[in-house]
C-alpha cells in the first residue's frame, strides 16, 4: 500500500535552507520515493490551516518512508536544515492501494 510524506514548513534562512534541498531528492530516490509536491501555491478550501510550503513525497510502502526518514542520506539532510526552519511539521500516511 503507499504512504506519503507530508510536510508543512516555514523556512526562515533560504540560503541555509539549500544545502537541505540540495540533499533531500537524493535520498527520497535511493529509498525509491517520489517528489508529488514541492512548494507550490496553496489554497485554503476549508478550515484555518494555513501553510506555508507544503511538501508531499510518495513511497511503496510505510516502511519504504519510515526507512528514508531514518536514512544516513536524510539525517544528513536534516543536520543542514538545523535553524533555517521556522517550523517543520512531517507525518506519513498510508494511501489507497
Amino acid at each position: 500500500m503507499p504512504a506519503y510524506v507530508v510536510t508543512d514548513v516555514k523556512v526562515k534562512d533560504p540560503e541555509k535552507y539549500k544545502g537541505y534541498t540540495t540533499l533531500t531528492p537524493n535520498a527520497i530516490a535511493k529509498a525509491g520515493g517520489k517528489i508529488m509536491v514541492r512548494g507550490g501555491q496553496t489554497a485554503v478550501l476549508e478550515g484555518n490551516w494555513l501553510p506555508s510550503r507544503v511538501v508531499i513525497l510518495q513511497f511503496e510502502t510505510m516502511d519504504a518512508a519510515k526507512s528514508f526518514y531514518e536514512s544516513a542520506l536524510y539525517t544528513e539532510a536534516k543536520a543542514k536544515r538545523a535553524g533555517a526552519t521556522e517550523y517543520f511539521n512531517m507525518i506519513v500516511v498510508e494511501g489507497v492501494a
